[in-house]
């Protein structure tokens, strides 16, 4: 009798235990964390020779486990959009410094540790600093120049890397003068320091709608695949976009083998999985240009953005699945403190799982001015990300 009863209390907390683990999954409003800055992140960017600044910042395990930390013998790519290269002696930058549009750099295992960071970028025919990335495609226009997306390294492809490339160009004077006119598909092979030997592809993923509001695929990727360390892998890459004025979250889907079969990718159009990009719908708002998705700890996923694309606010939504259902902004991190001047900005959060420890997600994001020449003078290490952890209990 007493085992029987014993069975019956085990058989009934069982039930429990997955009603629970079940609400849990599907709770989109609730989320128990801690979160703290990480100072040895953000200094491991602060540098004063060389590579001395930069936004943008997305993280690549050259071994494609993109959702587990890495180890100590791995490699981790960095994208970095534009870039200053120059010295900075006593606080005080010095003549002859450059901004380029994109560079790289490459970490070695997973702790911030500036002796074991490489950085990556070009040299012009007068052997100045350029960017590594330089639009070279059939659509390319005269002054057209990358800003980096998100990428991955693709499993599947011959363990290829790939980097959406945002093709931007200047369109009038003034800190907002420029626009996005297309999207590129970079490809490199994975091995470091071999980044010349890239491929360009014009992707049909820059789109415009009806009332004339752009927006491009790449903010971010989520590969779910099992090889990629994903915890419920479907075998699908994930591929997110942003589009309008509201920061409107689209989301595509691909098989890693068709990575680059633009035809058979699929867009999320609210109820199925459509071939048609025009039916793409938004499945969230007011998320940022660059953003991250990553599985958090219980089943569910984080999604890591700047609100609104450019406010003192670090927010994350619950997802469902890597397409949605997301709930309401969860307010992670009041980025105020570092907006010390008034012409100050914080912009484009996103998580690094790679470089996370279990039951952690490390954020990044980035500090700007308006006034771009004139503060970079006065702090010339303003310009670089600040990095966050969250701690999910």
């Amino acid at each position: 009798m007493k085992k029987f009863v014993v069975f019956v209390c085990l058989t009934f907390l069982a039930v429990l235990s997955r009603q629970e683990a079940f609400c849990q999954a599907t709770d989109l409003t609730t989320l128990k964390f801690s979160v703290s800055e990480a100072p040895e992140w953000s200094a491991l960017l602060k540098r004063t020779s060389g590579w001395f600044g930069g936004d943008g910042i997305y993280t690549i395990p050259l071994n494609g486990k993109a959702n587990k930390q890495a180890g100590t013998g791995d490699n981790i790519l960095f994208l970095f959009s534009d870039s200053m290269i120059g010295e900075i002696r006593d606080s005080t930058l010095l003549p002859g410094f450059k901004m380029i549009h994109n560079s790289l750099a490459i970490l070695k295992g997973k702790l911030p540790d500036n002796e074991k960071m490489e950085f990556y970028w070009d040299k012009d025919d007068a052997g100045k600093p350029e960017s590594i990335f330089i639009p070279k495609t059939t659509h390319t226009k005269p002054g057209d120049y990358y800003w980096l997306g998100a990428g991955f390294v693709n499993q599947e492809l011959g363990n290829n890397i790939y980097i959406f490339g945002y093709r931007v160009r200047n369109v009038e004077s003034g800190p907002f003068g420029f626009r996005e006119v297309g999207n590129t598909l970079i490809k490199i092979p994975a091995k470091p320091g071999k980044f010349n030997q890239q491929q360009q592809m014009d992707t049909p993923f820059f789109i415009t709608d009806e009332r004339g509001d752009s927006g491009s695929f790449g903010a971010g990727v989520y590969v779910n695949t099992k090889k990629a360390g994903a915890p419920a892998p479907d075998g699908y890459i994930y591929i997110y976009g942003v589009s309008g004025k509201t920061k409107n979250l689209l989301v595509a889907r691909i098989l890693p083998k068709d990575f680059e079969d633009f035809g058979k990718w699929t867009y999320w159009d609210g109820n199925n999985w459509n071939a048609n990009i025009k039916t793409a719908t938004k499945v969230t708002d007011n998320v940022s240009n660059e953003l991250s998705l990553s599985p958090l700890p219980d089943g569910r996923f984080a999604l890591v953005f700047q609100v609104g694309g450019m406010s003192p606010s670090i927010g994350l939504r619950i997802g469902k699945t890597p397409a949605g259902p997301f709930g309401p902004i969860i307010k992670i991190w009041d980025c105020k403190k570092d907006l010390i001047n008034k012409n100050y900005l914080v912009y484009n959060a996103k998580a690094h799982p790679v470089l996370s420890k279990p039951g952690e997600l490390l954020i990044s994001y980035n500090i700007n001015a308006l006034d771009f020449n004139g503060e970079l003078e006065k702090s010339p290490n303003l310009y670089r990300p600040r990095f966050i952890k969250i701690k999910f209990q």
